[in-house]
């Protein structure tokens, strides 16, 4: 089983699995285990199932790198399991990975910190479709799953409360909406990396589910020194605040008008996209870290007790 027993370290790449992000995973975990392959590990990939314990016994890799994204690979479900096989994993432990699932929690935590968040609250499903808990403009989503499964913006003088698809779970968070530009920031270990602007077509319809038009990252940001660095300090903050290990990424909202003030901070993401072209790689290439060489240190980060 040890590492001295093979000439490279064998890594399974955990993808797929049971949540609604199910295909990006997919994604993720071909990207991830295409590169890790360059960087010269033994690579085995594996579907992760309810036969996921059994599997992992048999591959008995040397590292799980989690390509998970959503419910079970994100929330520290995946995690717990990793911990009672003492298999070394990459990305959050279980503490950090629950609390960051959890949006109300993790906004909670945020705010001890000192950090900028915007008002919320936890409601049913029938109380939020039976009249506005609070005055629109408001976000509501769900309170632990990824943003796929929806997010419903009620515009400012809206008709009646939004009316919630079938998807949308029993408890649900509403939140005030905050306007302006979305930026990103990624951690890797002790370092923020750069901010990216994503900007977007068609974000809403009036009272309707989210859907992208399609965006278009633009890094670094063009945004004032004071709000690149206020994005950094904040993601590592909000990033060693929950408990993170390896790479997150933390997503604002920035209200231009407003300067630093308009600066809010919306959710914290442990496990973020990994395709050559999400997110936190593209910052890592924008930093002269290659796709493989970024593969290569989330595994190198990897350990059992994070």
């Amino acid at each position: 089983m040890g590492m001295s027993s093979r000439a490279a370290p064998r890594i399974c790449v955990l993808k797929g699995g049971l949540s609604v992000e199910r295909e990006v995973s997919l994604s993720t975990g071909h990207e991830c285990a295409r590169a890790l392959r360059v960087a010269g590990y033994e690579v085995v990939e594996l579907d992760a199932r309810g036969d996921v314990v059994q599997r992992l016994v048999e591959i008995a890799p040397d590292i799980v790198f989690n390509a998970l994204h959503g419910r079970f690979g994100e929330d520290g479900c995946i995690q717990g399991i990793l911990e009672w096989l003492r298999i070394p994993y990459t990305h959050s432990g279980v503490l950090a990975s629950s609390l960051a699932m959890d949006k109300a929690r993790s906004k909670a935590t945020f705010a001890e910190a000192g950090l900028p968040v915007v008002p919320s609250l936890i409601a049913s499903r029938e109380d939020v479709m039976a009249g506005h808990l609070i005055d629109p403009p408001y976000v509501v989503k769900p309170n632990n799953e990824g943003s796929s499964v929806g997010v419903y913006l009620v515009q400012e003088g809206a008709n009646g409360p939004p009316q919630l698809g079938p998807d949308m779970p029993a408890l649900v968070m509403v939140e005030a909406f905050a306007p302006g530009r979305e930026l990103t920031t990624t951690v890797m270990g002790d370092r923020a990396l750069t901010v990216t602007d994503i900007l977007t077509d068609g974000w809403y319809d009036y009272d309707a589910k989210y859907a992208p038009g399609g965006s278009r990252h633009v890094l670094p940001a063009d945004v004032p020194p004071e709000i690149h660095e206020a994005c950094l300090d904040y993601a590592l903050r909000a990033h060693r605040a929950l408990g993170c290990r390896g790479v997150s990424r933390t997503d604002f909202r920035w209200n231009e008008a407003r300067g630093r003030d308009g600066l809010i901070l919306l959710e914290t993401n442990t496990q973020p996209g990994m395709t050559p072209t999400s997110l936190s790689p593209e910052q890592a290439a924008h930093c002269g870290i290659s796709f493989s060489e970024f593969c290569r240190w989330i595994v190198e980060d990897a350990s059992c007790d994070r």
